[in-house]
């Protein structure tokens, strides 16, 4: 169902008219910006709330994933490509004017996750986790000698992020995802049965955080059946870790006896899971089926589409459309946005519902006493065109989200490198 995805200069001005955007130089390191266009540009094709606004604050960075704010400002982006040979952007505005006025690139390794707990700066390449002390500012104290934590992770080159949550027990929790679509024998439709894949990835493993030299056998497999987890993030108000899927591909290419393209466009949900430890979310044995509401026997293993599993896997807590690929999750901690935000989940989609023609989106997923509530679409038309009637190619692709100090919503793009920073008043 992927789309073929084009990047070109003139493509990118149809957003917001823009005409030049933060015109960062190559440089590992740069002075601050003098640049007439270092002032924030307002991002005013994103769909939001009354109330909401958007502003395009970087653009051009690379492959951003994931990021981090720090309680001082500074702004900690991963990148899934090396860029000058780094692999992270420290983006600061040094005098609080809203302009990013000095940047730095640093890390000599591509990634994902990125994460600030207890005085130190967390973040992962696609083999381990890496930490940078900071010091009582919230700055890195040495950017060239990180600490590893982890080391010897499966990556095999597909699915192989490895986005990362902390909890306050001192434990650090990183995502394997299956580099296998759905553990499929080679040559065959079917599927191994027991799936080894599972005792390397497909799944969440926990190590502990201060633990320096760690070995993938150090940890402990927190819970399995899960088949990539990008959207990972501990909930301070429930003290639970929370986790958002990718579902398996399409269906009908090797079972178009039991289903059709449509149904292939249409299945399996991509879901939204609270995880206890010893959890079994079911892949690759079961999917999510969001019009049946139920667990269904995959086809590798014998489904034939309407057979329920008899596998004792966790139900979703949130069924969203196939394919919309989310690839970040963020419970909203903040004091800017309206009451109904407060410690609900943001979740920004990656792709989208060839179905539905709705994708490339933040949602939003309120909860009330640790339940959810119906997800809405938060902030929409990142792509930047008609999806039902595209007249040029996609713009932008949510991937990572962070919450500021005053309570603002930060939104990673990873196809043309642009942050966008959603801000809250009330009329």
């Amino acid at each position: 169902m992927q789309r073929k995805l084009i990047k070109t200069a003139s493509a990118f001005f149809m957003l917001a008219g823009v005409t030049g955007l933060l015109a960062y130089k190559n440089a590992t390191d740069v002075p601050p910006l003098k640049s007439k266009f270092t002032a924030p540009i307002e991002a005013k094709e994103l769909k939001l709330p009354a109330g909401f606004s958007a502003k395009i604050l970087a653009t051009d960075l690379g492959a951003t994933r994931h990021m981090v704010v720090g309680k001082n400002g500074d702004m900690y982006v991963k990148l899934s490509k090396l860029k000058d040979g780094k692999g992270m952007y420290l983006l600061r505005d040094a005098n609080g004017d809203g302009t990013i006025d000095e940047q730095k690139l640093f890390g000599d390794y591509q990634g994902t996750g990125v994460a600030i707990k207890n005085g130190y700066l967390y973040s992962s390449s696609n083999k381990g986790i890496f930490r940078y002390k900071l010091n009582a500012k919230e700055e890195i104290v040495d950017f060239e000698n990180p600490e590893k934590i982890v080391d010897g992770l499966v990556d095999h080159g597909r699915d192989n992020a490895k986005p990362l949550a902390l909890d306050n027990n001192g434990n650090i929790y990183v995502t394997i995802g299956s580099y296998n679509d759905n553990c499929r024998q080679a040559g065959s439709g079917k599927g191994m049965s027991p799936c080894t894949i599972l005792d390397s990835a497909g799944g969440i493993w926990k190590f502990k955080a201060d633990k320096l030299n760690q070995k993938f056998a150090d940890g402990t497999r927190y819970a399995t059946g899960v088949k990539n987890a990008v959207g990972i993030d501990w909930d301070n108000k429930t003290n639970s870790l929370y986790a958002t899927t990718h579902g398996r591909g399409k269906f009908d290419d090797m079972y178009p006896q039991y289903y059709t393209p449509k149904q292939s466009a249409d299945l399996p949900a991509e879901t939204l899971y609270r995880i206890k430890e010893g959890d079994d979310a079911g892949w690759p044995y079961i999917y999510y089926d969001h019009f049946q509401n139920k667990k269904i026997l995959a086809p590798e293993y014998g489904g034939d589409g309407k057979m329920v599993s008899g596998e004792k896997a966790i139900n979703p807590l949130v069924a969203f459309p196939a394919h919309l690929g989310p690839n970040a999750l963020m419970f909203y901690t903040g004091n800017m946005f309206p009451a109904k935000y407060k410690n609900g989940a943001f979740i920004a989609f990656h792709n989208q519902s060839t179905s539905l023609k709705k994708g490339y989106l933040v949602a939003f997923v309120p909860f009330v006493n640790g339940k959810p509530g119906k997800w809405e679409i938060f902030a929409d038309n990142f792509a930047g065109v008609d999806l039902a009637n595209p007249s040029g190619p996609i713009q932008h692709r949510p991937c990572g989200l962070a919450q500021g100090p005053d309570g603002a919503l930060y939104v990673t793009d990873d196809l043309n490198g642009t942050i966008f920073k959603i801000d809250y008043k009330k009329k």
